[in-house]
């Protein structure tokens, strides 16, 4: 039985966050690493003698793990060689003087460079030997680019040649994985060999591997690469260093220093869970931490609103065919039910609800989960960095466990095997003479779409995904006449869960002029599920529900796409009814207007195995929602 003796080193990469070098030091102290690896840029950039910036690191509570990059050393003919070790001999004077013991070399990808596998290994054995000299260790590492040396096998053996004490191999999850090479190649590399392991996702992108790397990283868990396999052989090898983020991403570089640290921290954290439960002979100093959380859909949708504005928020849900149902017992909170659908209306004066109707208007503050335990739900989520929202005690009241989500918003935790299971009973007094009937025939919350803007996507894709048992879908974009919206939807495979993501990347597309006019409130629509859509939307105008009108342009498209019969588009379209079919079985969607600016309501309908959202239908949704808005 393999085990990492040590408690688990973090770090990431100065090159990985935006900021000047003291922006970059706070943001990944306060996100709670361990130390990181300095880049040269970084070092040279700093206004400061090398002494003086492995204080500074220090004053932040990290340590410097690695200094790089050293490049286009091996394999070189003369006199291309000796300036090489020449300008060794200087980086290891300055690494000395800053603190640090490991310099990361990466294979050479000079044209003047030499192959042979003998003949660089000649070349580490000197440097080994050179460092050893000033307490300095040798990280070799594989450019999945590199001239000669592109894999980390050739590298190993490269440095299992050289037979140095003060030379061992440096492992790049996107160097092995980017180049499609069996990850479980490393389990037989010793691990006392592995001096350094960094971690990067990315995106599987059909493009030059420079450029995939140079632009595309992300966070373990916010790409495509199988990193958790990586590290599992990583992890089977013995090795006990630090895990070190190497992220090179475009959107990272203009984002906020401080989300992108935790982001990382989260991501790091949520693979090593992942890699105890997959491999539990080995043993991982990792915290310990409850497992992801099953959810079983949506307890409640709560609202904020001021009581004018709730009155019309009100007519929606009747003519939506909701009844009230109840008032909360000391909070002015109404209840609104359909099938299984429970929706909050909060028009208190004070407390958070208020401040979130002050900065967003009527809006989404707050969604409850059902889920298998509470209390594992926020123990996971508190150990993954989230923030957990301590609400005031209130006699009578139960205290629902909750942490803060997108935008601010509020995700509360119910299950059904602790107190939790009488929150109705106990927080709610029915309205008398209620009889929760069928309504319109909507029965649960299908799924829950949230606006952010599109550099937020992989934070919260992150969020989602580590908290909770949960699958990414592949990221489509959706046309909207005023640019590309980005769209990512998240489920579970029972399909009681689906939140779609949806990313604006200007305020001219309906996603961006809603985040623009709301202030930065989250959710823009929330969609409703039905057994038969076609009694539903009878059902709905006969309560006066007004629905979004399709132009008759679409369903002439739309039977020309799928070969309907005549008398079903018509049936479609004198309903304003939305189609969409694949291999799987068929979906059908109807809006409402918006209302509260760009809020609005769906109601859909999936048969057989139909999993996606209606993706073809939105540019046409979108055109006609423009079309009403004006």
């Amino acid at each position: 039985m393999q085990t990492m003796q040590t408690a688990l080193k973090t770090s990431i990469a100065t090159v990985s966050i935006a900021g000047d070098f003291r922006e970059k030091l706070a943001a990944i102290s306060r996100a709670g690493y361990t130390g990181i690896e300095i880049f040269e840029q970084d070092f040279v950039g700093y206004d400061g003698s090398p002494v003086d910036v492995g204080w500074l690191v220090g004053d932040f509570g990290l340590e410097v793990m690695l200094f790089q990059p050293f490049r286009d050393f091996e394999g070189l003919p003369e006199p291309y060689r000796s300036r090489a070790f020449d300008r060794a001999e200087r980086k290891f004077d300055l690494m000395n003087d800053l603190g640090v013991d490991l310099v990361l070399v990466c294979s050479n990808i000079s044209p003047a460079a030499l192959g042979g596998i003998d003949r660089a290994a000649d070349d580490f054995a000197e440097l080994g030997e050179r460092a050893k000299a000033k307490n300095i260790r040798i990280g070799y590492e594989a450019l999945a680019w590199g001239r000669h040396i592109n894999d980390h096998r050739d590298a190993w053996e490269v440095v299992r040649r050289a037979n140095h004490s003060n030379v061992g191999i440096i492992l790049d999850s996107f160097h092995t994985l980017g180049r499609k090479i069996d990850p479980d190649t490393i389990r037989s590399i010793p691990g006392d060999k592995i001096f350094f392991v960094q971690l990067a996702d990315a995106p599987r992108i059909d493009m030059d591997l420079f450029y995939w790397s140079r632009h595309f990283r992300n966070m373990p868990g916010e790409g495509d690469l199988a990193v958790v396999d990586f590290m599992r052989a990583v992890a089977a090898t013995g090795y006990d260093g630090p895990l070190s983020l190497e992220i090179f991403n475009d959107q990272f570089r203009g984002g906020s220093p401080l989300t992108i640290a935790r982001d990382g921290h989260r991501s790091l954290i949520s693979l090593m869970d992942d890699v105890c439960r997959l491999e539990p002979d080995i043993r991982l100093n990792v915290a310990p931490m409850p497992p992801r959380s099953r959810c079983h859909g949506f307890e409640f949708i709560e609202f904020t609103s001021n009581e004018h504005e709730a009155e019309g928020l009100a007519a929606i849900l009747k003519a939506l065919g909701f009844e009230l149902a109840g008032h909360h017992v000391a909070k002015q909170v109404a209840r609104w039910c359909q099938g299984d659908i429970n929706i909050l209306v909060n028009t208190e004066e004070t407390g958070f609800a208020h401040s979130a109707y002050q900065a967003h208007g009527t809006s989404v503050c707050d969604m409850a989960l059902r889920v298998d335990n509470a209390s594992d739900t926020i123990a996971r989520a508190g150990e993954l960095g989230a923030e957990i929202v301590k609400t005031a005690d209130i006699a009578g009241e139960l205290l629902i466990p909750a942490i803060k989500g997108v935008g601010g918003g509020i995700v509360h935790f119910v299950d059904h095997e602790s107190e939790l299971a009488t929150l109705w009973e106990v927080d709610f007094t029915p309205v008398d003479g209620t009889t929760l009937f069928e309504g319109a025939g909507l029965r649960s919350v299908d799924h829950l779409a949230q606006t952010m803007k599109y550099e937020e996507m992989l934070t919260w894709t992150l969020f989602y995904t580590s908290i909770f048992d949960l699958d990414k879908v592949a990221m489509v974009d959706v046309v909207d006449p005023g640019g590309l919206v980005r769209s990512r939807a998240i489920q579970n495979t029972s399909g009681k869960l689906r939140i779609t993501l949806n990313g604006a990347e200007n305020q001219n597309t309906l996603a961006g002029r809603f985040i623009s006019q709301t202030f930065g409130a989250t959710v823009q629509h929330i969609a409703f599920g039905c057994e038969d859509i076609f009694v539903t939307a009878q059902q709905l105008s006969e309560r006066g529900f007004a629905a979004l009108s399709m132009s008759a342009n679409y369903y002439d498209d739309l039977g020309a796409r799928f070969g309907l019969e005549e008398s079903f588009l018509n049936r479609l379209r004198d309903m304003n009814i939305l189609y969409d079919e694949d291999d799987k079985g068929s979906f059908f969607q109807l809006y409402s207007r918006a209302w509260g600016g760009e809020l609005f309501f769906e109601i859909v309908q999936r048969v057989e195995g139909y999993q996606g959202y209606g993706a073809p239908n939105a540019p046409f949704r979108i055109a006609a929602q423009k079309r009403e808005l004006g």
